[in-house]
């Protein structure tokens, strides 16, 4: 497994800061990506300092996860003679937080690099080509939310990680979809009566069929974008529509956070 734990740091560490470089760089040039998002606000785009503050806190999650990757190695097979068997339960944990990491490593180091190019275009203003990364991107990281194991009361930090990561990723990827793919349509606000429902269903919907996480982050997008709608010129009832069904998708991940809670507190 010596081969696989170097190859997942490497792409992971290279990744990160690749991505890391190229969005400080959005950040400080002249038009920055606030300013291409300001003079491109469609009927999807978000408060932009909603997605800052995301990214902040992505930041030090995924160098969290990093560190993980670099404090110890795979533990392998071998299990002492003798262990008690919560000592067996932990290091069985270990093991498969491990083989999760290394499997979504690949996926991780590929948003990095999809967000980072994705960036390059946004600055030119070419949306189509934009919209193909942060699609790849977006597919890629729901694919492997789909794939985690699901956590258990004895889930190793690292497999917690993984969750984190990989859910926060993917969650603030649908945003970037929708976002993108609204500015490369020109779509302003508001959209059709039929978008406009299919939206007022997919976030509570999806929300339910999702562990409380993942749910969590669709609930921030859709913040991010009743917010960034308030106040659009010609919006209407679009935004406050947006506000209603935020406070329903609140409820949904309430509901379904209630034995997350119990399971936690009744250890």
């Amino acid at each position: 497994m010596g081969n696989e734990v170097s190859r997942a740091r490497a792409l992971t560490v290279s990744s990160f800061l690749v991505n890391f470089a190229v969005q400080t760089y959005g950040m400080v040039t002249t038009p920055n990506m606030k300013d291409i998002a300001d003079a491109n606000h469609f009927a999807f785009s978000p408060n932009p300092w909603m997605i800052a503050a995301f990214f902040s806190g992505q930041v030090v999650l995924q160098l969290a996860w990093i560190r993980k990757l670099f404090e110890h190695e795979p533990s392998g097979e071998y299990q002492p003679i003798g262990a008690a068997l919560n000592a067996d339960v932990t290091a069985k944990e270990r093991e498969r937080g491990w083989k999760v990491a290394l499997s979504y490593a690949p996926v991780y180091a590929l948003g990095n690099f999809c967000i980072a190019g994705w960036l390059y275009f946004w600055l030119r203003e070419d949306f189509k080509a934009s919209q193909v990364l942060v699609t790849i991107n977006t597919f890629a990281q729901l694919f492997a939310v789909a794939a985690l194991p699901p956590l258990t009361s004895h889930s190793s930090s690292l497999l917690c990680l993984t969750h984190f990561v990989a859910k926060t990723f993917a969650g603030i990827g649908v945003l970037d979809f929708i976002d993108n793919g609204g500015v490369a349509l020109g779509y302003r606000a508001p959209p059709s009566e039929l978008v406009q429902a299919a939206t007022y269903v997919f976030f509570p919907l999806a929300a339910a069929a999702s562990k409380p996480l993942f749910g969590s982050v669709l609930l921030y997008d859709l913040v991010a974008v009743a917010i960034g709608q308030t106040g659009v010129m010609g919006a209407g009832a679009w935004p406050t529509r947006l506000g209603w069904t935020a406070l329903v998708t609140a409820g949904v991940v309430g509901v379904k956070s209630v034995p997350v809670f119990k399971e936690y507190f009744s250890k």
